[in-house]
């Protein structure tokens, strides 16, 4: 269907763009019709999918090709007079990821028997007795069906919430300035359609978190990347930036920072809030992971008590991916903003999961819990950490909290190379591509640590590791 030549100075990306643009032209691909599968496309014509997914996201974000669920790509019924109002020439290339792509092929790819790249725990490492106490709770007390939950959230569990938030990180914060979400991941959408407009200049961590990012180009925004260190941020980077752009926001996960799991010390936080004042942009603190900090510190929002920052927590990945309740918290005439905007997008949450949330934290044993899930996650980064020196690779930090290790080969320069074989083994990886700012390759990827050890997987790891070495070194 398509020549496509490595040796050329165009890329690749460029390429297929500009072929299926082609087709889509001169009606060989007519309007309605399935282009191919990424996989497909990408064994047809040896390219890494990586490719593909850029080129097949380009192609959706210039309104030539739709992507409809699980079903792949097609030609855009309107195709034709996209091109014709673009004057059959392409509009300017963008390395972005298709989230849909991401999410739904990579990381919901739950048959697969070993997952490192994933982004949740296990079943057995989450709070499933204190889920099914809770569930069988609420369904043996009188349940409202008839209505709607209240628009802020089950008024309860907005109010055990601030009150254990002020107890373990020193936020203080009423329950009318916490909004209930469908997960951290409504919480976000919220806070950008709130407080980014299109074209505004938005600073994301870098490496960073790949659906907030999607998030963000939807909206319009222009990223860039803040880099983090060992140490938390690179100030100096930071303060470089800011002489010559006026950023919006700053969407940042200070503490236990996926993809490094690094933490921001003190004198980073005052100086980032007094960075924020001074340059006049909001801070949004991603705190997903708070329940598994070991010891927990001050964060943004308890230096801040909510003048430039928002909050976003969630209670998925302490309890369970399936319950999907996350919160804001905020001033109270952005709180306000908020609400009217969860309520024209969703109406209000589901006050039958937040009160299952509800039981299942006032349960004796959920404190238990969160102690014994710090001290897996603790024990499975010492044996993780082991298997990666033992293999040669270079850890961004060493830890023992959190879910995940960033950690690079010296052999590999794109971790996103070992992808396909490693989905043929059954293994899904989390190549460092994928939390990249500008998308390109880079020779660090991602493990969670509670799916990573497993014997089996590492002796597979190993003669995958040597066989793209030893295909580096022919090369």
């Amino acid at each position: 269907m398509l020549e496509l030549r490595p040796d050329s100075t165009t890329p690749l990306v460029n390429q297929i763009i500009d072929g299926l643009r082609g087709l889509i032209d001169t009606q060989t691909l007519k309007p309605g019709a399935k282009v191919p599968s990424i996989r497909a496309f990408a064994a047809t014509y040896s390219v890494s999918t990586f490719t593909v997914v850029e080129a097949y996201d380009r192609l959706v974000a210039q309104g030539l090709l739709v992507s409809r669920g699980n079903a792949g790509f097609f030609v855009n019924r309107s195709a034709g007079e996209v091109l014709e109002k673009q004057g059959h020439t392409p509009g300017p290339a963008r390395p972005t990821f298709n989230s849909e792509w991401y999410l739904q092929q990579i990381f919901e790819t739950r048959q697969l028997a070993h997952k490192p790249g994933c982004g949740w725990l296990p079943n057995d490492w989450m709070f499933e007795d204190g889920l099914r106490r809770g569930l069988r709770q609420v369904a043996g007390s009188p349940l409202e069906l008839t209505g709607y939950g209240d628009p802020m959230g089950l008024p309860e569990l907005r109010a055990l919430t601030a009150q254990n938030l002020q107890q373990e990180l020193s936020i203080v914060a009423n329950p009318a300035q916490l909004l209930l979400t469908h997960g951290a991941s409504q919480a976000l959408d919220l806070a950008v359609r709130t407080l980014v407009r299109p074209g505004d200049v938005v600073l994301v961590d870098d490496p960073g978190y790949p659906n907030l990012m999607s998030i963000l180009r939807f909206q319009g925004a222009t990223l860039i990347g803040v880099p983090r260190t060992p140490t938390g941020y690179d100030l100096d980077h930071l303060e470089r930036l800011l002489a010559h752009t006026r950023p919006t926001v700053f969407f940042t996960q200070p503490h236990l920072h996926s993809p490094t799991c690094s933490r921001t010390p003190l004198a980073q936080l005052h100086r980032l809030l007094q960075l924020a004042s001074q340059h006049g942009f909001r801070l949004v603190e991603n705190n997903l992971y708070a329940d598994m900090i070991a010891e927990p510190q001050p964060c943004l929002t308890t230096l801040d008590h909510l003048q430039q920052v928002v909050y976003v927590g969630s209670y998925s990945k302490s309890i369970s991916p399936n319950v999907r309740v996350g919160y804001l918290l905020a001033n109270p005439e952005l709180i306000q903003q908020l609400l009217r905007l969860k309520m024209r997008s969703g109406l209000t949450t589901s006050q039958i999961m937040e009160r299952v949330v509800y039981a299942a934290i006032i349960d004796g044993r959920w404190r238990k819990h969160l102690k014994r899930l710090r001290q897996r996650l603790a024990e499975a980064h010492q044996q993780v950490g082991r298997q990666l020196h033992r293999l040669g690779f270079e850890l961004f930090i060493e830890s023992d909290e959190g879910m995940y290790i960033w950690t690079r080969h010296p052999a590999i320069p794109d971790s996103a190379a070992l992808l396909d074989d490693a989905l043929e083994q059954g293994i899904m990886l989390g190549p460092g591509q994928l939390f990249m700012v500008d998308a390109q390759a880079t020779g660090w990827m991602r493990f969670n640590v509670a799916f990573s050890t497993d014997p089996v997987m590492w002796e597979m790891l190993e003669k995958l590791l040597a066989k793209h070495v030893r295909r580096g070194v022919s090369t």
